[in-house]
């Protein structure tokens, strides 16, 4: 963080992030560790490299959902919490075909 003058900062900001990086000190605050045990999180995994290409690993199919002619699945990702859920096409999931095949199990076993 890098004081610019009349109250304002520059802050660096991670990669990937498409906003201005100059803020009013009203808007900020410091950072404060964590009082209690259970505030902590852990950071999440990096993702693993597969065919020089990121990958992160599949922990549970929680739903599926018909798009047009293909199959989606929403995705819970190990070491990531609900919010990081996402919607990835069954195309997209190359290396999670155990995970898939046990959510069906799950699904048809709960319609019996």
């Amino acid at each position: 963080m890098k004081d610019i003058g009349s109250g304002t900062f520059e802050l660096e900001l991670l990669e990937g992030w498409m906003i201005h990086n100059v803020f009013n000190k009203d808007l900020l605050t410091r950072c404060m560790e964590p009082k209690f045990k259970g505030q902590h999180k852990e950071p999440a995994p990096p993702p693993m490299i597969i065919n020089e290409e990121e990958e992160y690993e599949v922990e549970e199919v929680r739903k599926h959902r018909k798009r047009g002619r293909e199959m989606q699945y929403l995705v819970y990702w190990k070491g990531y919490g609900d919010e990081h859920d996402q919607w990835i096409a069954e195309t997209g999931l190359p290396h999670a075909k155990e995970a898939i095949e046990d959510y069906w199990t799950r699904v048809l076993s709960q319609n019996l």
